[in-house]
């Protein structure tokens, strides 16, 4: 099954930094096991342009589509046996520490 990760900065990280995880590691490891199938780290907000159309007009605006203090910084796509194997691979990516990770299946169109 495959999920979306979505690595996210966070207002509250850990404040207990024995043991870091590796970002390289934790890319390889996972690339060597198969499951992880794409990922990368995303340009900042600022380069962000939000797009809608409402009454048929094309109304962009720039940088994230709300006001958060917490931004979606990077991706990861994932396959596993089950949610409980995905979230096993999200709690050992390092931002899962430093941010948060949000894990979303692909859905059954």
């Amino acid at each position: 099954m495959k999920y979306m990760m979505f690595v996210c900065s966070d207002t509250a990280p850990d404040t207990d930094t024995a043991d870091e995880p590796d970002i390289h590691q934790w890319v390889a490891e996972n690339d060597a096991r198969g499951r992880r199938l794409d990922g990368h780290v995303l340009a900042p907000t600022a380069a962000a342009t939000t797009v809608r159309v409402r009454g048929g007009e094309l109304l962009l605006s720039d940088g994230p589509f709300a006001e958060t203090k917490e931004v979606i910084v990077g991706y990861d796509l994932i396959e596993c046996a089950d949610l409980d194997e995905a979230i096993e691979v999200a709690r050992t990516h390092p931002m899962a520490r430093a941010g948060r990770i949000e894990v979303r299946p692909f859905a059954d169109v």
